[in-house]
């Protein structure tokens, strides 16, 4: 598997602006999920029914921010992220939020390097 960025997240003040100012600046259509979050799925490539892009790029989301200082963040595909977190910590970088399940898609946990530069892992239930 090739660990490259698989998803990306953009926290908002204002979701509806954000959204608008990214479907007029780079025509990515951005649709809100039903579900018992306000989560927006952003499609920079378009997807077919399964959610299988269609063509390579990456895809993401968006959020409405509930911590003021939130940053875009990058999802990086794992095999396993119990072991890239030792690895990690290891390397010394820093684990900020553990392993935890999403239905339907995998795990997922973020870090930070040891800059403090943030990212993420995502386990795909497809892997």
């Amino acid at each position: 598997m090739d660990h490259t960025i698989i998803h990306f997240e953009i926290p908002a003040n204002n979701v509806e602006k954000l959204r608008r100012f990214y479907e007029e600046v780079f025509g990515w259509k951005i649709t809100l999920v039903e579900g018992p979050l306000e989560y927006w799925i952003i499609e920079t490539v378009p997807v077919d029914p399964n959610g299988t892009n269609i063509r390579p790029g990456v895809n993401g989301g968006m959020y409405k921010k509930q911590i003021p200082d939130s940053k875009p963040i990058n999802y990086f595909s794992v095999e396993s992220i119990s072991d890239f977190l030792d690895k990690i910590i290891q390397s010394g970088g820093k684990v900020t939020q553990p392993k935890q399940e999403v239905p339907e898609v995998g795990w997922i946990a973020a870090a930070e390097d040891p800059e403090g530069n943030q990212f993420a892992l995502l386990q795909p239930l497809r892997v």
